[in-house]
This record gives C-alpha cells, structure tokens and sequence, in this order.
C-alpha cells in the first residue's frame, strides 16, 4: 500500500538545515509557514500556534475520524498534542546542533474529547531544562477553558 502524497508545505525538514536551526528558529519556522510542517500535525490537524523560550500551545479542533468505537476521540490524539506541545517546549531551549527524542510521556485524562469541545488548546512548558534529560509538563483545554487531558514529559537531548 502507497502512502498518499503529502500537500505542499508538509513535510520533513532535513538533517543539515536541522542542524543548522536552534530549536527556536526551527519552530518559529513551523509556526510561520517557512520550513515544511511535521506530517502528524497535518494528518490529525493541529498546528503550532505560539512559541516562546520554555512554552510552546499547538491548537487543533477534533473531527469525527478521530474517533474511537465507543464515542469520543481516541486517547491518542490527547497523547499526541501533549507529546508535541510538551517536547517543543524543551526544543524551544535547545542549541543549533542539538536534537532531542521522547524518552517518556506519561498522560491523565480528564474528560473525554468529542467535536463539541470545539477548538483545543494544548500548552506544554519546561520544568528542568538539563543537559542530556529535560522535563516539561502540559494541559489540553477546551474551548470552554475546561482541562481535558494532562501530562508529563522527560526528552533525551543529544548532539546531531
């Protein structure tokens, strides 16, 4: 089975620029249309909405084929916006060179997410910036400001 083409705009920045960018620059790229959008953020359609040192909101409107059998939206669209927002808010902090993976994600989930909750807010921010281990936590809100789902993180920083 082909995976269908990505739209123009989508797609994976590679390695060099990578390297090249702070993690700031490489998002403020995102936010702002300059370099390729991540293909997750456009298959359940999310987007960086704001980005500052240590804090980064992805806002997203949940959809019927995000839903699981039994009514809601699936718990890994929760864990996907809190994984996004609460890892670039430690890529926020990072040099140019530095990469970082998800070593662990830990999620509560609150209320369930249905198309009524309108548009989603998820905002992570940084708990300790370390060198090689770096911790965050996030909050997924609804349009109503109601918390939704939220969590922790820790990301392994490396060198690229």
């Amino acid at each position: 089975m082909h995976a269908p083409a990505l739209p123009e705009g989508v797609g994976i920045v590679d390695r060099e620029t990578l390297k090249s960018l702070s993690g700031m620059e490489l998002l403020r790229g995102w936010r702002d249309g300059l370099l390729p959008t991540a293909p997750i953020a456009h298959t359940l359609g999310f987007r960086l909405a704001e980005i500052e040192q240590g804090r980064a909101l992805f806002v997203g409107t949940p959809h019927l084929a995000l839903y699981n059998p039994i009514g809601s939206v699936h718990g890994g669209y929760a864990a996907t916006l809190l994984d996004s927002c609460m890892s670039c808010a430690i890529h926020s902090t990072l040099p140019a060179g530095s990469g970082y993976t998800t070593a662990e994600i830990k999620v509560n989930f609150v209320r369930a997410i249905t198309v009524d909750s309108g548009e989603l807010r998820a905002e992570g921010r940084i708990i300790h910036p370390g060198r090689r281990l770096a911790t965050s936590e996030g909050r997924i809100t609804d349009a109503a400001g109601r918390l939704l789902a939220h969590g922790t993180a820790t990301c392994y920083i490396f060198e690229m």
